[in-house]
């Protein structure tokens, strides 16, 4: 038995590790309710903790309906900085999108999702009527 929970803690500590180079203040964002055709924006703030500069290799969404906005250049130990997300709120309904961000010295990208609902101008007037 201790030898299963030696050898369970010892890989619960190399998962931490993986993502131990970079904090993001928040990786979900739910905006509620958006208007169709008008696009939507979120800020996400991380800081680099790790001990070494770090770079994002890539931040790619899961569609094409979202567009993430990043720095390119190295951030240094200890330093803020932000990625800004935008949806395009073309299509009525429910949305839940991500974009996944790789930085270097990390092994797992990290996950930043969107989520709420676009309506048109009309469901909006019925819902309030």
């Amino acid at each position: 038995m201790k030898r299963i929970l030696f050898v369970l803690s010892i890989l619960i500590g190399q998962i931490a590790l993986a993502q131990t180079g970079v904090e993001f203040k928040e990786t979900n964002h739910k905006f509620g309710k958006v208007k169709k055709g008008v696009p939507v924006s979120f800020v996400f703030e991380y800081k680099n903790v790790s001990t070494k500069p770090i770079v994002i290799e890539f931040a790619n969404a899961d569609c094409g309906c979202t567009t993430p906005e990043y720095r390119q250049d190295a951030l240094p130990k200890g330093q803020k900085s932000t990625i800004k997300v935008t949806y395009n709120a073309a299509v009525e309904g429910v949305f839940k999108k991500s974009v996944n961000v790789k930085f270097t010295n990390s092994n797992q990208p990290y996950i930043l999702t969107l989520e709420g609902e676009v309506a048109s101008d009309k469901k909006e007037a019925k819902a309030k009527s």
